[in-house]
Order: C-alpha cells, then structure tokens, then sequence
C-alpha cells in the first residue's frame, strides 16, 4: 500500500509542477492545489499508514496502553490545507483581476512593464 500511495505523490507532484510551468494561470493555480495536495498526502505517508487508534488516553492512564496514530502529520495537513485554500483563493482573485485588467490569461501576453517594441536591456556589464 505504501508503494501505491508513493507513485501516486509521485503523480501529483509530477502534475502539479508541469502544470506551474504552463503559461496559462488557470493551469498554474491547478498545479498549485496539485502540487499542494501531492504534499500533504507525503506529509500524510511519512507519518505511516497504520490501522491505530485514534490518540486519546483513557482517564487514570498518563499514556496510551496500545498502539495509537501519530497527531503531527494530521495537524500538520490541517494546518497546510487551510494555508492552502486561503492561498488558492487570494491567487484566483489575483489572477482574474489581471485578466480583467490586461485581457488576457497567457503570462507572455501580460507583459505591461516590457513592451514588444521596447529597447533590450544589456546581456552583460
């Protein structure tokens, strides 16, 4: 099982960073959510895949008496899919103001500061 879930953060990561490199930035901020969940599911395999108990210790024990699950990894994805959503949405905003703004959603085609018929600036000093 865990070779199944490693090729498939394999997938998502690999997606994830071929759709950042496109000029399109409805792609990029696919592969962003993309590579972003490829991540917590890593996060989420490092921290074994096990059938334990959840990590609660029974009244008048100072520690749990059988195997429990790690907390870490699960807040850990907690915490990154917030950060995540809160990040995709300020991106999507972003993104679409540009597209009103500029009228195109192709990152060459955005170019205000560098106009085609611009000079070039220097190659070397």
């Amino acid at each position: 099982m865990d070779y199944a879930v490693a090729a498939l953060v394999g997938c998502f990561v690999s997606l994830g960073v071929y759709l950042l490199l496109s000029r399109s930035l409805i792609r990029m901020l696919l592969g962003l959510v993309v590579l972003g969940n490829g991540v917590n599911l890593l996060i989420f395999t490092a921290g074994r895949l096990t059938r334990s108990v959840a990590p609660i210790v029974p009244d008048g024990l100072t520690q749990p008496d059988g195997p429990i699950a790690n907390p870490l990894p699960q807040a850990l994805i907690l915490t990154a899919i917030v950060i995540g959503f809160a990040m995709f949405s300020f991106l999507l905003v972003l993104s679409f103001r540009a597209y009103q703004s500029l009228d195109a959603d192709n990152t060459d085609t955005m170019r205000v500061a560098e106009p085609p018929d611009a000079p070039h600036p220097p190659l070397s000093y």
